[in-house]
Order: structure tokens, then C-alpha cells, then sequence
């Protein structure tokens, strides 16, 4: 991965099918500030626009760092007390519901470090891959501060409550392949080959059927709420949708013609 030089701190890119999102403050290792977090929410929504791209991906313009937490600089003057945390917190949660409800999958290129916000970043991403050497942890516990119920339910949710209980109590750093053992972490390969083996799972998952990953995307989704508050009538229709579709079509024909669909997700 070449290091980049724009003064934006995210750089979106569109190479169709792939869709980057490239974190690109290398000199704070990517530490999160609100501009940060508001180009995050704007490149998910401008790649998701775009209907040549089929997959998202997400990663540091270095391998020194996916994001190496809050940039806690910027906390004397924009998050002093509990009234300015607050406001502050528009942002992310703005940033972090986009990730979450794109249509389209997202995928976290991890490596360097993934620390506190970072790690919240990525349990909004589908898929975490990341490279061996990489530290993870939220060590929110040094600061005094906690993170709201939404985050912790998210981390919660992905790795259980006892691993949840120690990445929080705990506060440590912990690697890769640990992480992958919580669950936090899909897979882990060798640093050299992390670019390569992300962009060749992405490739292939471009190949499947658009409407099939969001229905499957927000069923997943809804699936995690309690039940009074799922929506039932959205995954209900999205099924529908799937049925009906150019997509099925083609891919009962591809099927029965033993050949590759060539999907269009209509």
C-alpha cells in the first residue's frame, strides 16, 4: 500500500466493482477527529450511490495504522464535558449508521493498530480481515470516558459478553489472532499479502447479486434486535424484491446453463 499525500483525511475511490475508503492521516495514525468522521459518513453515501460498485472497502493509507483511536486533541476544546461529548457525538453516530445500513458490503482492511474508535469502526464494517502483527483494544478504562450503549452493544453482540467484559474492563491490547478467536476479526494473513487477499475476496463477492447481500445484509441486521422491534414488513419486502427480480432470473438461467450469472441488481 503507497502512502497518500491529499490533505483529505478520508480519499474515496472508485474502481468498479471495488469501492476505497482510505483513512489518510498517517501522521496521527489515523486518529479519528471530526472531520474524520464526517468524510466517513460522506464516502460511504457517495460509493453508495454509485451502482458500478458492488463492494466496499475500508483501510489505512499506511500499514502502520487502521485507525489508532480518538484524536484526543481535539477533547479540551470540542469534548470538555458530557454536554459537548453530546453534540460532538452527531458525527460518529451519523458516520457509524451509514456504514452499518449501506446496501452494500463493507469490508475493514485491518493492520498496525485498531484501537478504541477504530475498533467501533470496524464492527460497522461486514467483514474485518486483518494482518498478522496488528493490536487491537478499546482502552477507553485510561481515559475516564465510556462509550454509549450502541457501541457496546455492537461489540457485545460480535464477540459475547465475557470477551466484551475484558476488552472493556481490561482495557489491554490484544492481537490479531486473538482477536479472531473473539470473533472481532474474520480472518488473518500475513502483513504482505493482506492488500492481495482483500481485494481477491472482494472480487468475488462482487460477483453475487447485489439485491441477495443487502436482503441478506438487513435481515442479519434486524435479526440482532429484539423481537417487538424488528422490522419484519422491510426483510419481508426485501425477499420479494430478490424473487422478482432481473437477478433470480439470471441466475436460474446461469445455473441451469452451467455458466456464471452476470448480475445487474435489478
Amino acid at each position: 500500500m503507497k502512502e497518500e499525500t491529499s490533505v483529505d483525511p478520508l480519499i474515496v475511490r472508485h474502481e468498479a466493482p471495488l469501492g476505497w475508503l482510505v483513512l489518510n492521516r498517517p501522521q496521527v495514525r489515523n486518529a479519528l477527529n471530526l472531520k474524520t468522521w464526517q468524510r466517513i459518513a460522506e464516502g460511504v453515501a457517495e460509493l453508495a450511490s454509485d451502482d458500478a460498485i458492488r463492494v466496499i472497502i475500508m483501510r489505512g493509507a499506511t500499514p502502520e495504522a487502521f485507525v489508532a483511536g480518538a484524536d484526543i486533541s481535539e477533547f479540551p476544546a470540542m469534548r470538555a464535558d458530557a454536554g459537548q461529548a453530546r453534540a460532538y457525538r452527531d458525527a460518529p453516530n451519523r458516520a457509524i449508521a451509514t456504514l452499518v445500513e449501506c446496501r452494500k458490503p463493507v469490508i475493514a482492511m485491518i493492520s498496525g493498530v485498531c484501537i478504541g474508535g477504530g475498533v467501533q469502526v470496524a464492527l460497522a464494517c461486514d467483514i474485518r480481515i486483518a494482518a498478522r502483527g496488528t493490536r487491537l483494544g478499546v482502552p477507553a478504562a485510561r481515559l475516564g470516558l465510556a462509550y454509549p450503549l450502541e457501541g457496546v452493544n455492537m461489540l457485545a453482540q460480535t464477540v459475547g459478553p465475557a470477551n466484551a467484559r475484558d476488552i472493556l474492563l481490561s482495557a489491554r491490547l490484544f492481537d490479531a489472532e486473538e482477536a479472531q478467536q473473539m470473533g472481532l476479526i474474520n480472518r488473518v494473513v500475513d502483513p504482505e499479502k493482506l492488500e492481495e487477499n482483500v481485494r481477491d475476496y472482494a472480487l468475488k463477492m462482487a460477483t453475487n447479486a447485489p439485491l441477495t447481500m443487502a436482503a441478506a445484509k438487513v435481515a442479519i441486521r434486524e435479526s440482532l434486535r429484539d423481537r417487538e422491534e424488528r422490522d419484519v414488513k422491510a426483510v419481508s419486502a426485501m425477499v420479494v424484491q430478490c424473487f422478482d427480480s432481473d437477478d433470480y432470473r439470471e441466475g436460474v438461467r446461469a445455473f441451469l446453463e452451467k455458466r456464471r450469472p452476470a448480475f445487474t441488481g435489478r
